[in-house]
């Protein structure tokens, strides 16, 4: 059957032609059967959508209340079910969606998801991870980077176990290397719960290598890192804005002479190329790991090509059936699954 994903056509800043647009492209980047449902508002979305040449897999499904990013995310189940993100991720708990994509209210999105479709069993916690460029030659998934924010040690080897899975089927990385953000790599250093977490892990049957440092996130040593999401989202809101910053020196720096000037010019094709992997728009959202169901979150800001490949992202979550690998290693935790042949 062909994959079918839900699009929060309401929730983001530039909604609803952001998403319309990122829907269009995103039809080159999956397979030919791929179906797209965009979830929101047909007065506003019938419009673009035959002025983009009403494609064929993209259809429609009405709601026309919209959340916003000061809407409270327990709200949403009771008060809410008229809007893109409650009908959007209505659709995969019934069936009429593999997944669901949504650059709107991330802490709402995880709240429904969670609460509509509940969570995986065996899995204490939901948790969302980021991908971070590194020196080797693919990037590194940290997680938890926002939603628990007080994790005990089982929360961190769910995280880890999860995050393990989701590189080696999206990111074929055949072992993945796990890790525990820590302040220092000794043995003795860390939290309690750090220090806890880590025990438990060497008793798990995957690749956990031991503690890391901030320093090592884009080292390229290691494919997973673990750590509680108030670390996480503090480390992922700094990687947002260096980008910005190293734009900004560049340009002043340009300003500085016309010889300058030139010299930025010249080199600018270098500079954009090795950049490149440190923009959002490449890996377009970040999974929501654990709830019983496909969900991906981007940013509020998100650009057609973010969009675009949110979706791509989807379909590739729903073909690898990375939630059933999920449930098949929480089901025996101590116990080496397939997915470590």
């Amino acid at each position: 059957m062909p994959v079918r994903i839900a699009l929060d056509a309401m929730g983001g800043d530039f909604a609803p032609g952001n998403e319309v647009a990122g829907a269009v492209q995103a039809l080159k980047l999956v397979p030919d059967d791929a179906e797209i449902i965009l979830v929101g508002d047909e007065t506003a979305l019938v419009p673009l959508l035959r002025a983009s040449g009403s494609p064929a897999r993209i259809s429609v499904v009405h709601a026309p209340d919209v959340v916003t990013m000061s809407d409270e995310p327990s709200s949403i189940v009771k008060q809410r079910k008229t809007s893109s993100l409650y009908v959007g991720i209505d659709l995969m708990r019934e069936g009429k969606a593999d997944a669901f994509v949504s650059g709107g209210n991330t802490g709402a999105v995880m709240a429904t998801a969670t609460m509509m479709c509940g969570r995986i069993q065996g899995v204490s916690r939901p948790t969302i991870g980021s991908f971070f460029p590194s020196r080797g030659n693919r990037p590194c998934l940290l997680m938890d980077i926002g939603a628990n924010v007080d994790s005990k040690a089982r929360f961190l080897v769910d995280f880890a176990i999860m995050g393990e899975i989701y590189c080696k089927l999206i990111q074929g990385v055949e072992r993945p290397r796990v890790a525990l953000l820590n302040v220092g790599e000794e043995e003795t250093k860390g939290t309690e719960v750090v220090q806890e977490a880590s025990a438990m892990l060497r008793a798990r049957p995957i690749n956990y290598v031991g503690f890391c440092e901030g320093r090592d996130i884009l080292s390229g040593k290691f494919d997973v890192i673990v750590c509680d999401g108030f670390e996480g989202n503090i480390v992922l809101k700094f990687a947002e804005s260096v980008l910005g910053f190293l734009k900004d020196k560049l340009k002043s720096y340009a300003k500085g002479s016309i010889l300058r000037g030139l010299a930025m010019a010249a080199v600018a094709p270098m500079l954009k190329a090795a950049l490149k992997d440190m923009d959002y728009q490449e890996y377009g959202g970040v999974p929501l790991l654990g709830v019983n169901g496909v969900v991906i979150i981007g940013h509020g800001s998100s650009s057609p090509k973010a969009l675009a490949n949110m979706i791509r992202r989807a379909v590739e979550v729903v073909d690898r059936d990375v939630n059933g690998h999920i449930r098949a290693a929480m089901a025996s935790p101590t116990t080496p699954t397939a997915r470590q042949a």
